[in-house]
Formats: C-alpha cells, sequence, structure tokens
C-alpha cells in the first residue's frame, strides 16, 4: 500500500538534470515523518538509499550522488524534491520516495531501506549511455 506519490521520473541525456518530486497521499501525514528520502533501483540491483532529509534540513547522500543531487523540503507544500544534475547512465533506475516514521537520526543517516515505513510506487529515470 502505497502512502506517498513521487512524480517527475523522464528518460535525459547524459548530463542533463531532472527534479522529482513526492507528496504523501495524506498530507496530515508529512507532521508525522522525522525522516523522508529517495532511493532508487536498478536491473537487478538492491536498494539504494541516495539521499535523505531530516525535518530540521540535515541532508545526507550516497557516495555515488555527492554533489551532484540536492535533496530538499517544503514544509508548506508538504512537498519532498530530488534535484539531480550530471546525470550519467549509471542513475538509471526506479526511484522511490520514502519517509520513516521513527524519531531516530541514525535511521536517516544510513539510509537503510528496511528503516523506512512509507514508500510511494517509484518513478522511472533512465539515462541513455
Amino acid at each position: 500500500e502505497e502512502h506517498l506519490v513521487e512524480s517527475g521520473g523522464d528518460s535525459v541525456r547524459s548530463g542533463g538534470s531532472l527534479t522529482l518530486s513526492c507528496t504523501p497521499l495524506d498530507i496530515l501525514a508529512w507532521a508525522g515523518y522525522p525522516c523522508m528520502g529517495w532511493f532508487r533501483q536498478g536491473s537487478g540491483n538492491e536498494r539504494e538509499g541516495v539521499a535523505t532529509i531530516l525535518r530540521d534540513g540535515t541532508t545526507f547522500y550516497s557516495d555515488s550522488v555527492e554533489g551532484r543531487f540536492t535533496i530538499s523540503q517544503d514544509h508548506a507544500q508538504n512537498t519532498l524534491y530530488l534535484e539531480m544534475n550530471s546525470l550519467k547512465p549509471e542513475d538509471t533506475g526506479f526511484y522511490y520516495c520514502a519517509a520513516s516514521v521513527a524519531n531516530s537520526r541514525s535511521f536517516c543517516r544510513w539510509r537503510l531501506s528496511a528503516n523506512f515505513a512509507d514508500w510511494g510506487q517509484g518513478t522511472q529515470v533512465t539515462v541513455p549511455s
């Protein structure tokens, strides 16, 4: 059962940019998420936590996207974003928005999918080689 809705996935040339968005199906749920994040899953790969953000704005990134991707949140609009720049073919995959309901800074820093309870259905990002 999805609790979040992603949008913005597309096919974009290598070196290009794309921004993903995520909103909760229930806007009242937004206040109950101490940490939100973006995960991606390529063909045959495990779900990787690429970026997470605490409610205070503290962010965490995987080494593979550090310096290229930016995660942000708009509390007024109940929306989570992932701005992706300098895209590479290896960034191709299904991108999922997720939220943790546990008030744990460590959960956010570790970026492990098992620690995130609410998920979206995902959106496809393709960067052709």
